[in-house]
């Protein structure tokens, strides 16, 4: 392993909940601790936000409360443990007064087979106004058409994080291609990415929008970790991908 010393390696993206899945914080600090990770940014899983599997899915008080719960679990984590920071997972209440109550950032996730975000309601542009004002960066997991318009909507007004090097949002060429990340305030992060993608971002884009995630549960953090220590980078320019940029992002 290399020596960095003692630099805080930052695992940007983690789901974190106990409620309908088992993925509580005291296993995510055991998973990081193997692979010499200090902190990380933390979300709630999906499956504690909206039915994921009901395409026709409507939102209702049920959800409201277990996705109220799952975002305050993670937002105690990160009141009571240093280098651990709480994004908000949202979905089609669009809560304004939850965002305000110390998020360092907001999930916007959904695959194609998934239900979908209400983008027409008033309440969404109310939501994204408020976003804006607190310089909150997004993590967004969309489809591709909907990963273009959004960031038009957004319109640099906050940094955006697209997860796995875009795999998720048409494709890491798709976006490559279509000039996303050529936007200043457009990052990826390297979760799940291939060692060629991540290679191939940097030859093009640098390590200044580059940042270190696993997608855990789905990704181990200390085997995603490798793939950023296998790129071979100075202690600058790994600083940068594991802590300094996220870290700049969020404010902290």
């Amino acid at each position: 392993m290399d020596d960095y010393g003692d630099l805080k390696i930052i695992d940007a993206h983690i789901h974190c909940g106990v409620q309908n899945v088992h993925q509580p914080f005291e296993m995510i600090v055991d998973y990081l601790k193997t692979g010499g990770i200090s902190g990380a940014c933390l979300f709630a899983p999906v499956e504690d936000v909206y039915d994921r599997y009901d395409y026709n899915f409507k939102d209702n008080a049920f959800w409201q409360v277990c996705r109220k719960k799952a975002n305050e679990y993670v937002l105690k984590i990160q009141e009571t443990h240093e280098f651990f920071w709480a994004f908000y997972f949202v979905w089609n209440d669009f809560p304004v007064s939850e965002l305000k109550k110390g998020f360092r950032g907001v999930k916007w996730h959904r695959h194609e087979y998934e239900p979908v975000y209400n983008y027409d309601d008033p309440a969404c542009d109310t939501f994204l106004q408020t976003v804006f004002q607190l310089r909150l960066p997004i993590i967004l997991e969309e489809t591709f058409h909907n990963t273009i318009m959004f960031i038009s909507r957004v319109d640099g007004k906050t940094p955006i994080i697209i997860p796995h090097l875009g795999a998720l949002n048409g494709g890491f060429y798709a976006l490559f291609h279509s000039g996303i990340w050529d936007l200043e305030n457009v990052y990826a992060d390297t979760a799940l990415a291939s060692q060629d993608e991540i290679e191939a971002f940097i030859n093009r884009y640098g390590v200044e929008k580059l940042i270190f995630g696993s997608d855990f549960p789905f990704g181990i953090p200390s085997h995603e970790l490798s793939k950023v220590r296998r790129l071979g980078l100075s202690m600058q320019d790994f600083e940068k991908v594991v802590c300094k940029n996220i870290r700049q992002l969020m404010g902290c």
